[in-house]
This record gives C-alpha cells, structure tokens and sequence, in this order.
C-alpha cells in the first residue's frame, strides 16, 4: 500500500448508472485512439510477444509509462486522469509547466550542440591558421572558438536548471489510473467486488476491541502513553503472544503455501528508497525523519516494508526468466499520521507504530494484472482461513494511493463498531515506482539479431495482512459473553494449544 492506512470505506450498495457510465467513457477514452498513438503500440506490442490477439489484450486494459515524453504528446490523457483523482490546482498547473520546460529544453539542446559543433569545426582550421603565421586569423576564429563555447556552457547550465524544476514537477504527479478505476470523489465511490461469510446478518453490538482487551488485562494504553504518547500500545500476555502468532501464520502462509520468498530488511531507509516508491516528496509529513544521517544520507523510518522490498532492486536490469518475483516480509510500520488529527483517536487504530505483514511482486507488463489479482487471493486466503467476514472493494479514482493505478481493499466486519474497516490495499503501481527507481528487466531474446532493450518492470504490494487490524477483527468477532476471548482454530498451533484467552491473572 501507499502511504495511506486510510479511515474505514462506507460500503457502496450498488454501482450506479453514473458510475457505469464513468468507467465506460474512461475505458473507450484510453483505448479508442488512432493506431499511432502509443496506448495502440503498446497493445500491439503485448499482443505480438504473447501471441494474443488484439481485441483479447484489450480485455486486460494496456498501461502506459508516465513519463516527460507522454506529458508532452498526450497531455490531456494526464491532465483526464488527474481530474478523475480530484488533483489539486498545482498538479494540474504542473503538466502544462513540465510541456514548457521540454520545449525550452529542446531548444537549449540544439542550441548547445549547434555551439559545439561549431567549436569542433573551427578548432583545427586555428592550427593551421597559426602553422602558416596567419595569426590575425587565428586569433579571430579563437574568439568565436570562446563564444561558441560560452553558448554551450550557458545552454548546459539552463538544461540543468530546467531538468531540476521539471524533476521537481513530475514528482509531484500521481500514477495514470487504470480504465478499471470508477470514478468518484471519496470512498462512497468504491464498488464492492464481493464479499466472503457475509451471508445472513452479520453479528453486531458486542464491546469494542480495546474495551474486551482492556478487561482481559492485555491492552494498556495508559503504559503507552507514559512511554510514548498518544497513537501507542502496550499488549501483554496471551494478547501480544496472539499478535506474534499472527504474524508468524502470515508468513508461514505466504512463504509455504503461495511461494513467496521471505526477506527481512532495515527499518531505517534512506530518501532515495522513498522516492522511488512515491512516498517522497508528496508525504514527508507523513514520515519520521531523522536528524542524524543515515551513513550520509537523509534517513526515514519505513511506512511500510513496501518501501525495502521493492527498492530492492532498484537500478537493476532482472532477465525476465526469473519473473516474476515475489518477497515477503514482516515489520514495525512508522508513521506520523500528521492528516489525522481527531480520528480514530481510540483503541489499536491508526497507531504511530504497528506491525504489517507486506507482500511484494515484480513482474513484467503482461503478467502484471494476473499477479495483482494473486496478491489480493492470498490476503483473502488469510481472512478466510481466520473465519473472519469480509468484502473487497475497488477503490475509486478520488480515494486510490498516489502510486496506484488499480487498488482493491479488503474490509474485514467489526461487530464492536458495526462496520467495515480496511485490513488490506493491494495496490498495482504498473511502471510507476520502477521508472522512478530505474528498475526494468531485459525481455528474453527471440532468434537471432540484437538483444531487446530493457523495459520497466510492473511491481505489485499488499498487506498480507496488518497484524494490530486482524487482532482487533479477532477481539471483535471471537468473543464470547463472558468476555474471554476464543482463539482461531488456525492459531491454536502458534499459541501452544491455547483455545480460549483468558483475563490475565
């Protein structure tokens, strides 16, 4: 997931004829160009290396690499999918300014290649001026040797200039939305996809999570806050023990049962690492930062292992016979929530610090949606296993990460509260985070002639799932009357046998 943890997404009961009517018009707006655009070369492309035709790639919508080039030839196309995301006014601004910066950039550069070729012309014509004494001459062409050298120098340094203002601008712009993406403004606007042990009427009005875990004498809020402040934590006894067991059936789930390579990795990362996956610059607010350097380096802690994992290999070029790739990895999650001041101010939600289990895939373009949709089967293979009851949700263009193209979010039900609250974003990024990390594969070779160009790698990342969610899912639907607490009879191995969690004595 990207930086967003986000507040509970009310369920939208049906997708209306308004909705419908969107998602058909952003589709055919996206596909329906002429063939020289180059959404028809890419769908060309795809469908020649995997032997599909034409109208089937189009099922599984192409994606496009937002880059300075498309900005500039398609301009509407980003501005279109900016609009849908309810951008703001300097995102908007920002397109037409980086197409200004690569025109004046273009200039510059047949400016400074006109200068220098014209310093390469003349500068033997001086040595032979001088051999012959003619050094009047000579000295003339020195002088226009000088200035045309001037002329390159000043181009290279407004190139300069213009390359940081226009890296400065692109930075701040979101992913290209997926044609699948509905539109709609806030999470009103997400489609529930379906729904799992939902059948019936769901069970409600039983005590919130932090009240139970209060009472059984394993949540302590107050030790917390002594400690750290508000947005902390303190479990003890069977409760963090069952946390632990959490975390380890995630993991074991998603290394033994859906082949995911387990990883662990450094909590503290440096500013590269964030904006490669998006969080920086838009989210600084978001993060904690150190003040001391990180071996010289400005240094964060992660949001997310979404960020190590995927920055793993960044700046590399993977064969593609080794795609795609899948990591796994548990860890603490750090984050300022600074834009969530005054909700989910009680219990477990929203915490400065929890645990996540993160699952990450990298893979090529076309195996790219089919990995997606894998990601989001094995979160929901967790909450099934656990028995507890959930929709899965795809995210509207107002609500989806900054990095996302095409995001779902698992709700898991919580009697205590009477709704749904997310416990999962699995979000396909497309090309987005490895364009900005320089992370492509090289397409295997066909017959003979020169090896293909690398191409940009698509990469994938979820929850599998957030530890301190699933906890209070379980708190929530698993007790009982007397306020113990049954144990999930897939956890009952991690927890030495224990089947009912009772008040600590």
């Amino acid at each position: 997931p990207t930086m967003r943890f986000s507040i509970s997404r009310s369920r939208c009961i049906a997708a209306t004829a308004l909705l419908l009517c969107h998602r058909a018009n952003a589709f055919s707006t996206y596909s329906a160009r002429q063939p020289h655009s180059r959404m028809q070369q890419q769908l060309r492309r795809s469908a020649s290396r995997t032997g599909t035709p034409h109208a089937a790639v189009e099922t599984r919508p192409a994606t496009l690499i937002l880059d300075e080039r498309l900005i500039v030839e398609e301009p509407e196309l980003v501005l279109r999918s900016l609009h849908m995301r309810r951008a703001a006014d300097e995102q908007l601004a920002a397109v037409s300014r980086i197409g200004e910066l690569t025109k004046e950039r273009a200039v510059l550069v047949e400016k400074g290649n006109a200068a220098r070729a014209q310093r390469k012309a003349l500068s033997p014509k001086i040595g032979r001026l001088m051999k012959n004494g003619e050094t009047g001459a000579a000295d003339e062409l020195k002088a226009e040797v000088a200035t045309a050298a001037a002329i390159a120098s000043a181009a290279d340094e407004q190139m300069e200039a213009i390359e940081a203002e226009r890296k400065g601008l692109f930075d701040t712009l979101p992913n290209l939305l997926d044609p699948r993406t509905p539109d709609g403004a806030d999470e009103e606007a997400n489609i529930e996809v379906s729904s799992w042990g939902c059948d019936g009427e769901l069970p409600s009005g039983r005590e919130w999570h932090d009240d139970v875990a209060s009472a059984l004498g394993g949540l302590d809020m107050e030790a917390a806050a002594k400690l750290s402040g508000s947005r902390f934590a303190v479990l003890k006894g069977s409760l963090a023990r069952l946390e632990r067991a959490l975390i380890s059936f995630f993991v074991d789930t998603h290394t033994t049962k859906h082949g995911y390579t387990e990883v662990m990795v450094p909590y503290l990362v440096g500013r590269d690492a964030l904006e490669g996956t998006g969080q920086l610059p838009k989210f600084e607010e978001d993060l904690f930062r150190l003040d001391a350097p990180l071996n010289g380096r400005q240094g964060f802690l992660i949001p997310t292992a979404e960020v190590p994992l995927t920055n793993l290999h960044a700046g590399e070029i993977i064969d593609e016979p080794t795609l795609p790739i899948a990591y796994c990895a548990f860890t603490p999650c750090f984050r300022a929530e600074a834009g969530s001041h005054g909700k989910d101010t009680r219990g477990l939600f929203r915490q400065h610090q929890f645990h996540k289990v993160e699952l990450v895939r990298i893979c090529t373009p076309e195996q790219s949606d089919a990995e997606h949709h894998a990601v989001v089967q094995h979160a929901e293979t967790c909450l099934q296993l656990l028995k507890l009851p959930y929709r899965k949700m795809r995210l509207c263009s107002g609500d989806i990460g900054f990095s996302a193209m095409h995001c779902y979010d698992l709700e898991v039900w919580l009697p205590g509260q009477g709704r749904f609250r997310e416990i999962s974003s699995v979000s396909n990024c497309g090309s987005f985070q490895a364009r900005r990390m320089s992370l492509r594969y090289r397409p295997a070779q066909e017959g003979a002639g020169k090896p293909p160009k690398p191409v940009f790698c698509h990469t994938i990342n979820g929850s599998g799932l957030a530890v301190g969610r699933t906890l209070v899912a379980i708190l929530e639907n698993y007790q009982s009357d007397d306020g113990t607490i049954e144990v999930p009879e897939v956890l009952q191995p991690y927890m030495g046998g224990l089947k009912r969690i009772l008040p600590e004595p």
